[in-house]
């Protein structure tokens, strides 16, 4: 294990001397729409259904916290945008275009960085993704979960099964370079056969980049009240493996890409950029409510509350409701959480101090491989990555 060694050592420093993660990962900006025309049962994101009335103010306080932290941050060039939500596409589209040619204006952007929106696909027309590509978007995210009206229906989506093709057709026309699909399995009531079906229309409307990712009942949603009174059976865990692992094989033979955990592209070149800086450790600026933002070991994030974060923009200040600063060995932790989810999982240069014996033991379990100087996971990693990072550390 002279790898191991060598990290054992310490003769390099990982967080100061970066080679793909940290600062070399690149600087994101993502940017937060909270509302949506329905609040999903599963939902724990920062969202809100009853509060349209506040979206002229809150794109104003998006122009306005643009601005402020265009002028603090330290001029470092944007490799990545991403607006999320909510529905980013409830917004009248010269709004939306609107903060997509502010961030331009204000922040210094790399070429051919990619920009991305996410949708819902009953907000799409060709019309509005045109207005969006003509500020700048590059690639959208749309909210399919499923392809399967039963399914559809027990995740309260407002779509039916033919509409996020139609969606991505529409996408196309508009001149979106990149479309991303994302699904959801292991919904209580799915069957095998409505997972083959999910998928096989993904494929079938000929998107890009599928995201593919396990439900999950938090005890602060709908789902999770009725999970806990008996009304709605739980996620079975068992169950969602399964699914899992039908995904990489149907995918796989499709020509995609499984270059993350949840994540597969038809080329390397079709990944997500801004994602890819997430797993990478890097960092990323934030804006609006909920948003949180990353600076080297720095993390902050955004009130939840619309009217809070709201008045403290539209008084001048950050609208950032806590921050905490990770000490070395969070950041290690951090580091290999994030870094294995990836296929080619982390160059030796950027792996946090590891010992000869931890690494021997995730080897011989399976869960990690060491060659062509990269630390990656196993197929059996990815399913056990908790474990691999405790045993790692």
């Amino acid at each position: 294990m002279d790898r191991a060694t060598a990290i054992e050592d310490g003769q390099r420093d990982w967080l100061a001397s970066p080679v793909e993660c940290g600062r070399a990962a690149g600087l994101g900006l993502y940017v937060h729409v909270p509302f949506c025309a329905h609040r999903c049962g599963y939902c724990d994101f920062a969202t809100w259904a009853d509060r349209g009335h506040l979206v002229d103010r809150y794109v104003a306080a998006l122009h306005r916290d643009l601005a402020r932290q265009a002028a603090e941050h330290d001029g470092r060039r944007l490799t990545s945008v991403f607006v999320g939500g909510g529905t980013p596409t409830l917004l009248p589209a010269a709004d939306l275009a609107g903060v997509l040619a502010r961030i331009a204006t204000e922040f210094d952007v790399e070429d051919g960085a990619e920009v991305t929106v996410e949708c819902n696909p009953e907000n799409a027309s060709v019309e509005y993704f045109g207005a969006l590509a003509a500020a700048g978007c590059t690639r959208v995210s749309m909210g399919a979960q499923s392809f399967v009206p039963e399914v559809l229906a027990t995740l309260e989506r407002g779509h039916g099964p033919q509409r996020p093709a139609q969606a991505v057709a529409q996408a196309r026309e508009a001149g979106i370079a990149e479309i991303n699909l994302d699904l959801i399995y292991g919904t209580p009531g799915e069957s095998s056969a409505d997972w083959d079906a999910s998928l096989r229309g993904a494929l079938e409307a000929g998107t890009d980049h599928v995201s593919a990712y396990a439900l999950t009942v938090h005890d602060n949603t709908a789902f999770g009240r009725r999970v806990a009174q008996g009304l709605m059976a739980d996620v079975d865990e068992d169950v969602q493996a399964d699914r899992f692992e039908v995904a990489g094989e149907v995918l796989s033979a499709a020509g995609f890409e499984h270059y993350e955990v949840s994540n597969w592209a038809r080329t390397a070149a079709l990944r997500s950029d801004h994602n890819v800086l997430y797993w990478r450790h890097g960092d990323y600026l934030a804006v609006g409510v909920g948003a949180h933002g990353h600076d080297d070991g720095h993390r902050w994030w955004g009130h939840r509350s619309i009217e809070r974060w709201l008045a403290d923009v539209e008084a001048g200040r950050s609208g950032v409701a806590g921050e905490e600063h990770l000490d070395r060995e969070e950041r290690a932790e951090e580091r290999l959480l994030m870094g294995l989810r990836l296929r080619e999982g982390l160059h030796w240069s950027d792996v946090p101090p590891l010992t000869g014996e931890a690494l021997q033991d995730v080897v011989d379990c399976g869960l990690v491989a060491t060659s062509c100087g990269r630390l990656q996971c196993t197929d059996r990693g990815w399913f056990l990555l908790d474990e691999a990072v405790r045993r790692l550390t």
